[in-house]
C-alpha cells in the first residue's frame, strides 16, 4: 500500500467517524434541547413543580387556554374553559377534553408551551396529562386536567411588569410508540375486552 492510498484511507475513517458523530448528536439533541427548555423557559416552555408555594400575591393575571391537533391523529381536543384569572401563587386546575374519533385504539402525546415567550420560566405545573401519553379507544371521551401557578417570582422581575395575560397552549400528536394501541386492538379483537378499554390513568 502505497503513503498516498494510507493516508487516503486514514482522511475517509476520520471523515465517517465526524458522519456518525453527526448522526448520534442529531438523536440526542431533541432530548437535550426539551430538557434545556423545561429548566430554563426558553421558547415559551414551561416548567415541573413539586408543589405550591408557600405565598399567594395580590396581583391577577388572566390565563387562556388553547388546544390543537396534529393532522396525524385523528382526536378532538378543546379546553373547556376560555379563560380564568388567578393570584399570582395562586394555584389553578383547568380541564381539556378529547375524544378518539377513528376506529381504533391511539396513542397520543402533548406538547406545550406558553405565550408570551418570556411568561415560561413563572408558569409551573404540578400535575398534568402532558407528563405522560394518553390512550382513548375507539370513539372514547375523556377530560385531561392540568394543574399549575404562577411563581410569585414573577413580581420581582421588571420585564414581566406588563404582562397581564398568559396563554397556555397544547398540541397533541401520534405518539411514535403505539404499541399499548395495537394490545388494546387485539384485545378488542378477541373479546377479552368486551368492546372497551379501562380510561387511562391521567396524570
Amino acid at each position: 500500500m502505497t503513503a498516498a492510498s494510507n493516508k487516503n484511507r486514514k482522511l475517509i475513517v476520520k471523515l465517517l467517524a465526524v458522519v456518525a458523530a453527526m448522526i448520534g448528536l442529531s438523536f440526542a439533541s431533541v432530548p437535550l434541547y426539551n430538557l434545556f427548555c423545561s429548566t430554563t423557559g426558553f421558547g415559551g416552555t414551561t416548567r415541573r413543580a413539586a408543589a405550591a408555594p408557600e405565598a399567594v400575591a395580590g396581583r391577577v393575571i388572566t390565563v387562556s387556554f388553547n388546544a390543537d391537533v396534529n393532522r396525524d391523529l385523528a382526536w378532538e381536543f378543546h379546553p373547556m374553559q376560555t379563560a380564568v384569572r388567578f393570584r399570582v401563587g395562586e394555584v389553578g386546575i383547568a380541564k381539556y377534553s378529547a375524544r378518539n374519533k377513528s376506529a381504533v385504539p391511539v396513542v397520543g402525546t402533548a406538547v406545550f408551551n406558553v405565550q408570551p415567550d418570556k411568561a415560561g420560566p413563572y408558569f409551573n405545573k404540578i400535575e398534568c396529562f402532558c407528563f405522560t401519553e394518553q390512550l382513548l379507544a375507539p370513539g372514547e371521551a375523556a377530560e385531561f386536567p392540568v394543574t399549575f401557578f404562577i411563581d410569585p417570582a414573577i413580581m420581582d422581575d421588571p420585564d414581566m411588569a406588563d404582562v397581564t395575560d398568559i396563554t397556555l397552549s397544547y398540541t397533541f400528536y401520534r405518539a411514535k410508540d403505539q404499541s399499548k394501541a395495537r394490545a388494546a386492538a387485539l384485545a378488542l379483537h378477541e373479546g377479552t375486552g368486551k368492546g372497551t378499554i379501562p380510561p387511562t390513568t391521567l396524570q
